[in-house]
């Protein structure tokens, strides 16, 4: 009786042992079996950095696999790329996305990144009126302008303004592109994204005035109203300086010549006039004066 048990217990341990075994296998080879393919599409990558500026050529671009959907805007055809400029950086194996390039014939260059109805303006900056430096493409700056009011008195000294606010930067203190070397191209120019009225604005300001950019945050669009400020009112705290008294004597020549004094004339005198009588005696006539009075008015 106790060998059977005992056979039967071993019976039984095999038989599980061999089960686990079996469930063991399939578990571990279940993920490599059920693991579902990936999908790739064909797309069109930059075979390298594409500054902006850049016209793209045939080998800029290729079309190779990329994994999963196609990303939105990428393009499928190389025929649709070749040609246009790039107004957004591209970095190399990444999609080339429509909205990063140029329209169909605008060509490259900056002109490329100008959007219809406005235009780029040039003006010529050093360190200190660009900001050291900070004012970059991308940037939002004001614009001040420092001289005097033609036609003023000149009382105020040299007046400096709020020109234009909120403008975009193109390209600043360096080129877009770059040199053989692999350097930006330095410029002593700032080019800023203005409307037509804005940029005759600026032109005659560059020539006429003396300018200075100011940085902004570009998250802050808000218009501020300036009143402006003049080199007097940096000696008077911000406020307007008291009317000058004069109390100088004026030149001989500017005096105003004295009032005339009015003279009294006198009366005319009264005009005697004789007394005349008329005495009539029969056939005769004749006159007979007795004196004088005075003219009965």
């Amino acid at each position: 009786m106790n060998k059977r048990f005992v056979g039967v217990l071993t019976f039984a341990f095999i038989v599980a042992a061999g089960a686990s075994l079996v469930l063991y296998r399939v578990l571990i080879n279940r993920p490599t079996q059920t693991q579902a393919k990936t999908t790739s599409v064909q797309v069109a990558l930059a075979t390298k950095n594409l500054e902006i500026g850049t016209v793209i050529k045939e080998d800029d671009v290729k079309v190779s696999e990329w994994p999963g959907a196609i990303p939105v805007g990428a393009s499928t055809q190389v025929k649709d790329i070749i040609g246009r400029g790039v107004i957004t950086a591209i970095f190399a194996k990444e999609p080339i996305i429509e909205s990063r390039l140029a329209p169909k014939g605008a060509g490259g260059g900056m002109a490329a990144m100008i959007p219809p109805g406005m235009r780029a303006v040039a003006v010529r900056v050093n360190e200190v009126v660009g900001v050291a430096g900070f004012v970059v493409p991308g940037t939002h700056v004001d614009v001040l302008i420092s001289g005097n009011t033609p036609g003023a008195s000149g009382s105020l000294g040299t007046l400096t303004q709020t020109l234009l606010q909120n403008i975009e930067v193109l390209s600043a203190g360096q080129d877009f592109k770059k040199d053989a070397e692999g350097k930006p191209i330095t410029v002593q120019v700032v080019n800023m994204l203005v409307t037509p009225t804005q940029a005759e604005q600026l032109s005659l300001a560059s020539s006429q005035t003396t300018i200075q950019l100011v940085l902004r945050n570009p998250l802050d669009h808000e218009i501020a109203k300036t009143p402006g400020t003049a080199l007097q009112r940096l000696f008077t705290n911000g406020k307007a300086p008291a009317p000058e008294v004069t109390s100088r004597p004026r030149a001989a020549s500017q005096r105003p010549a004295p009032a005339p004094i009015p003279v009294r004339v006198a009366p005319p005198a009264p005009k005697e006039i004789p007394f005349v009588m008329e005495i009539i005696s029969g056939p005769n006539k004749r006159e007979q004066k007795f004196g004088v009075t005075p003219e009965v008015k």
